[in-house]
């Protein structure tokens, strides 16, 4: 069940790197990856709160959460560094 951990960590990675990109989308008025990129996080994001909530005991609960939240937080930094497809046309 460790892989867990390791795993929340990368999917947390994934999911703000792209919330950050759908909100970067959505200053820059681009509607179609603004969309997509926002269906992906959703799906990303429940996925993880249903495996957390349903698969994991209370002592590891507590650790996955922690660990995913340095996921998001290490996606954030991914995102606002990530300047493909953002500029100006």
């Amino acid at each position: 069940m460790d892989y867990y951990i390791i795993l929340y960590f990368f999917v947390g990675i994934l999911q703000d790197f792209l919330l950050t990109l759908n909100f970067r989308y959505i200053a820059k008025h681009k509607v179609a990856p603004a969309v997509f990129v926002s269906f992906l996080v959703t799906i990303t994001t429940m996925l993880v709160i249903y495996n957390i909530l349903s698969k994991l005991d209370e002592q590891r609960s507590i650790v996955a959460i922690i660990i995913y939240a340095a996921g998001v937080a290490t996606g954030t930094f991914f995102g606002m560094k990530f300047k493909y497809g953002m500029e100006e046309k």
